[in-house]
């Protein structure tokens, strides 16, 4: 397996990132341009979302063909040449594998609805009649999972858009084709793999209604899940890889199968717990406040149960589906700068691999877009609808998708405070966020000591040079608060320990006598120092500090 203890991944979305040929659209050699800032910021690979052909109703993550690039963004020439410059770097290219469904314009399903009996095989077709609909399973962007074919007088599954469909994993020939596709791209110098919702490509053999859910308890983590992986990583020959999974609605046991070095499957996995303590009743379209208890037991239990497991975390708050950490848990005015170090030196320092997402680096902030008619995002889209039929008013509406909606994080990358923010020099696909402001750019953090970019270049600086905090081990300790997160890394001799202050008060929290007088590594405030002599301590609003001996 591949070594990634002290790594740390940074994810691009290459539509939203840089613009160079003036189409407000953004492109591949916008990457290569950027490759020294990235150089710059320590990260070791570079995550790009979907750049292949593809309609683009899901962004991209509706492909139409995996084994080339979308004209919209550049050249195979072009990709070439970022692998060939990112690694000139000491930067390897991560490539994301949206294998549980394809476009319904890949040539596979053009094929099956052609008749092709054998392409129909691909994908997971149910004979039927259209007022009768296979199962009561709902679609992740609402309404039913299934969409009827009147020609071939049957029924395709389709978790998420109608215009992707679900291939069918338990088709050998499928697990073929994703496996050649994964070997055209090691032969071209891709150094990982991202699989996007991969705990959900086994389906159940006998498929039934859910009378409790939507269907996910069927199909997540499902039947042959850990096989199928088994098989694609040994025979498209990426075992040495570094690979993240994507589950979603998982559990810490599955995630310590999927990810201990013993089950050779993947490296890594990403999980969605700690993101929902704001989801009202488990529903993400109901706002509430963040269970800040809920988050510290969450964080607790993936750490200490990962590890225990030998299963390893990647650990993040960021990515092209989730609000910017900062507009949900932070502060966007007072304690921005405060908040949003506190917030990634909260998971930098953990057990894992840590991810950053374009923008979170200079605390970039939600949307908060006035209007339904800037939104672009096809869950948004719907779920307004949605919204509005459940008899919300559009205010209502707006507020939720001012909090919840995936193209908060879609917004151009501010690279300065031009009026398109250095993306692009023409109205860019998506609006610019409404938080936009000057402060909140590269051009203003790149010499500022004291910026949030700076920050988080400690931050990975620091993962390279301690081996505690890549390999150490974690324990948590009480604060006498659920406001306080705080625990220990150890390595040997060397140890430290995490103060986190979750909100914008301030809190006392009980400090054990081994920590009293020990430096500080590394601080979110100016010059602040535990008392030496002291049981306690006050954590100023959003305080981040690191104690150790390293």
């Amino acid at each position: 397996m591949a070594d990634f203890s002290n790594k740390v991944v940074y994810q691009i979305y290459p539509k939203s990132f840089r613009d160079t040929n003036g189409d407000g659209f953004g492109d591949i050699p916008g990457v290569i341009e950027k490759l020294d800032y990235l150089q710059e910021l320590g990260v070791d690979y570079l995550w790009l979302t979907p750049f292949f052909p593809s309609p683009q109703h899901d962004n991209g993550y509706d492909v139409a063909d995996y084994c080339a690039v979308d004209p919209k963004f550049g050249t195979m020439e072009d990709l070439e040449e970022l692998i060939r410059q990112s690694e000139a770097r000491g930067m390897g290219l991560m490539l994301d594998m949206v294998f549980n469904h394809t476009s319904t314009e890949h040539i596979w399903f053009q094929k099956a609805l052609a008749g092709d009996e054998t392409y129909q095989k691909y994908y997971i077709f149910k004979d039927g009649r259209p007022e009768r609909i296979p199962t009561n399973w709902q679609s992740k962007f609402g309404g039913p999972a299934w969409e009827y074919v009147p020609a071939l007088k049957k029924w395709y599954l389709r978790l998420y858009d109608v215009t992707q469909a679900d291939l069918n994993w338990d088709n050998p020939r499928v697990r073929e084709e994703l496996k050649e596709i994964l070997r055209f791209w090691k032969n071209k110098g891709i150094k990982a793999f991202r699989f996007d919702v991969i705990n959900l490509v086994s389906k159940p053999e006998v498929m039934e209604d859910d009378f409790l859910g939507d269907g996910r308890r069927f199909y997540s983590d499902g039947p042959h899940i850990h096989e199928y992986l088994k098989e694609l990583v040994r025979d498209a020959g990426i075992e040495d890889f570094v690979t993240v999974g994507e589950m979603s609605s998982t559990s810490v046991e599955h995630c310590i199968r999927y990810s201990a070095p013993e089950e050779k499957e993947l490296s890594m996995c990403f999980n969605f717990h700690h993101l929902k303590v704001d989801y009202k009743d488990g529903d993400k379209w109901a706002l509430m406040p963040a269970d800040y208890q809920k988050l510290k037991e969450l964080f607790i239990e993936w750490q200490i149960e990962m590890q225990k497991g030998h299963g390893w975390n990647a650990l993040f708050w960021c990515n092209h589906d989730q609000p910017r950490i900062v507009s949900r848990l932070g502060d966007e005015t007072a304690y921005w700068k405060q908040s949003a170090k506190m917030l990634a030196g909260l998971i930098h320092f953990m057990r894992g691999t840590p991810y950053i997402y374009q923008g979170e680096e200079i605390g970039m902030l939600n949307a908060h877009y006035p209007s339904i008619e800037q939104y672009r995002d096809v869950e948004s889209l719907n779920y307004y609808q949605i919204l509005l039929k459940n008899r919300k008013t559009e205010k209502e509406a707006l507020e939720t998708l001012a909090a919840r909606s995936r193209d908060n994080s879609r917004t151009p990358m501010q690279w300065n405070g031009e009026q398109y923010g250095g993306f692009s020099e023409t109205e860019p696909w998506l609006p610019m966020s409404a938080g936009f402001r000057n402060e909140i750019t590269v051009e203003a953090q790149q010499n500022d000591q004291d910026s949030i970019l700076s920050f988080y270049k400690k931050l990975i600086a620091m993962r390279k040079m301690y081996p505690v905090i890549a390999e150490g081990e974690i324990s948590f300790l009480e604060t006498g608060t659920d406001r306080v997160l705080a625990y220990r890394r150890k390595l040997g001799e060397q140890q430290i320990a995490v103060f986190c202050n979750l909100d914008g008060e301030k809190h006392t929290v009980k400090v054990d006598g081994a920590w009293r007088g020990d430096p500080v590594l590394l601080e979110n405030y100016e010059a602040r120092q535990m008392d030496p002599e002291g049981e306690t301590y006050t954590m100023e609003p959003y305080e981040f500090m690191v104690l150790g001996r390293v």
